[in-house]
């Protein structure tokens, strides 16, 4: 378990939790596997579960490409195995045992796991490369299909620390339109930690679970410098920052 907190009421022995100003959600992350992780929560306990597992289709290991344009350059990243396989079955039944509904993303990848479903989410990129356009997503609420264009290059203003990374934006409408502020959300599968900013900013009660260290650290690291500013411009200290004008 990660030992180093966000703040100093936080244990050595307990996972790293971020108290986020009382206006927002709170985010509780942790290193280590979700399914050893899912295994201590009562049935039900999530309203929601938006994952982004492995896709079984290498994307750990990209290589890079030089092309003249910078916005479509894509850097080198070190194989780590993560995304050589899709999840156990094992691994569905445990989050639809803890959460009421779910989001996942590259679900078409993993159909035979998945019931049914009317309430899919196609991501649009919003830009035409040599890879897929956009990503789907089954959502287990029967709802009307919906797509939503957020370009994948915005990730990269905030310096892309996972290979696979998805802009704040695109999880901070999916929080806005299928999630309410103070639900409780899982996230098996942290990686860049783009859901917890957003969650943040949501008023959402986030639990995310990232496996790789070097991932995790990075997430936490971005998490607390981005969700900063919420304290930095919240109603107290922004009294604090401009002084009392009752006192002028």
């Amino acid at each position: 378990m990660d030992t180093a907190p966000f703040t100093l009421e936080i244990t050595q022995d307990a996972p790293a939790v971020f108290h986020a100003p009382p206006c927002s959600g709170s985010l509780d992350l942790r290193l280590g596997d979700c399914m050893e992780g899912m295994k201590t929560f009562p049935d039900g306990y999530f309203d929601l579960a938006i994952v982004d597992p492995p896709y079984g289709i290498g994307r750990d290991g990209q290589k890079e490409t030089n092309t003249k344009n910078a916005i479509h350059r894509r850097r080198k990243w070190e194989s780590k195995g993560w995304d050589a396989a899709t999840p156990r079955p094992e691994y569905f039944d445990e989050l639809r045992r803890v959460s009421k509904h779910q989001i996942v993303w590259g679900a078409n990848y993993m159909t035979p796991h998945l019931p049914p479903s009317m309430g899919w989410i196609y991501w649009d990129k919003g830009q035409k490369l040599s890879m897929s356009d956009g990503e789907l997503a089954f959502c287990s609420m029967q709802r009307a299909l919906r797509s939503v264009t957020f370009n994948r290059c915005e990730a990269r203003e905030d310096g892309l620390i996972h290979p696979t990374q998805k802009p704040v934006k695109l999880y901070k409408w999916l929080l806005e339109n299928y999630a309410k502020p103070g639900q409780r959300v899982l996230d098996t599968h942290m990686g860049s930690g783009s859901i917890a900013i957003a969650a943040h900013y949501c008023g959402i009660h986030l639990t995310a679970y990232e496996i790789d260290a070097d991932y995790f650290h990075a997430a936490k690291a971005r998490i607390a410098r981005e969700t900063a500013q919420a304290e930095l411009f919240s109603p107290q200290n922004a009294s604090l920052s401009h002084g009392d004008e009752s006192a002028r």
